[in-house]
């Protein structure tokens, strides 16, 4: 049985991850509204990150990690009807399983693609975040992920680090649409 006001702790847990994520998700909607590919491709120089690349890579790691939390299959590889699964849509050289982290400047120079598929992605990633932050409880909060660090790494934790991660990233696709757009 539950401690006495977990199930608030926890109520209140979602209420907060949901509303985390959903201020990620009007960020990329924001950002992605009438992207086009140049403009998302556009990088202040040929070693900086592209509005294509951050706003791929973001999604990528909370596909990743909200998925390998959730115990299910990434968005990215599921399969997508006519269209094929996102990693098919998006085209791009690598691995299924890359998520970004530590490409080269000639890698994200490879995420060429406009708003509409970014926006795309993001959308169907966050509804399976808000499906599992629906099904959240206060062990599985407390559920340890990964224990490769000292403390070891919850649920909980993992969760406010993607949150995090997405919100930089996001910071850092703002501040290059705001240099392309002075162009």
């Amino acid at each position: 049985m539950s401690e006495p006001g977990s199930t608030d702790s926890a109520s209140h847990a979602r209420a907060l991850l949901a509303d985390s994520f959903g201020r990620i998700r009007a960020q990329v909607v924001a950002l992605s509204d009438g992207l086009t590919t140049d403009a998302a491709a556009w990088r202040p120089d040929p070693a900086a990150n592209s509005i294509a690349w951050l706003l791929w890579h973001l999604t990528r790691v909370q596909d990743d990690h909200v998925a390998d939390a959730a115990g299910t299959p990434q968005v990215w590889t599921a399969p997508g009807g006519a269209g094929g699964s996102w990693a098919e849509r998006f085209g791009l050289p690598f691995p299924p399983e890359e998520t970004g982290y530590g490409q080269s400047a000639e890698q994200v120079g490879q995420v060429r693609v406009d708003g509409d598929l970014l926006d795309g992605y993001h959308a169907a990633v966050h509804e399976a975040t808000l499906r599992y932050l629906d099904a959240l409880t206060a062990d599985e909060l407390d559920r340890v992920v990964d224990r490769a660090w000292d403390p070891p790494v919850t649920v909980a934790v993992r969760l406010v680090s993607v949150i995090g991660d997405c919100t930089a990233h996001l910071g850092q696709a703002q501040y290059v649409l705001g240099l392309h757009q002075r162009l």
